[in-house]
């Protein structure tokens, strides 16, 4: 699907998603990712678990973390929100179509958002 690419040079933004992956500010990526407002990173683990999510916690900054979890949404274990939570990040799990759409909105506010996002296939 491809999504209105926002323009603001210096910030990630996700102009396309699907099963083969991901186009963020120009770039293709296969495979699961993770979107920072200054970078994009591969997700080699592409784990939603505290382990998997540790670069999320190592980047720094980040206060809300929308995890797309393919084409439909599944809960999220108690372990996880809570051990990101005590590290000051909120987590909100929705399908990856939706998490690529709320995390443009809220990037283009400047706000403190991450997205894991895993194709959805």
């Amino acid at each position: 699907m491809e999504l209105t690419a926002l323009s603001q040079a210096e910030r990630q933004f996700i102009e396309r998603y699907g099963a083969a992956g991901f186009r963020v500010s120009g770039v293709l990526y296969r495979g699961a990712i993770l979107v920072f407002p200054d970078r994009t990173l591969e997700w080699a683990t592409a784990a939603v678990t505290p382990e998997g999510l540790a670069p999320v916690v190592a980047h720094g900054g980040v206060e809300l973390l929308l995890i797309g979890l393919g084409r439909r949404m599944a809960p999220v274990a108690t372990a996880l929100r809570n051990s990101l939570r005590a590290s000051g990040i909120a987590l909100e799990a929705m399908d990856t179509g939706a998490a690529c759409r709320t995390y443009n909105v809220l990037a283009g506010e400047d706000r403190r958002v991450a997205a894991a996002l895993l194709p959805p296939v």
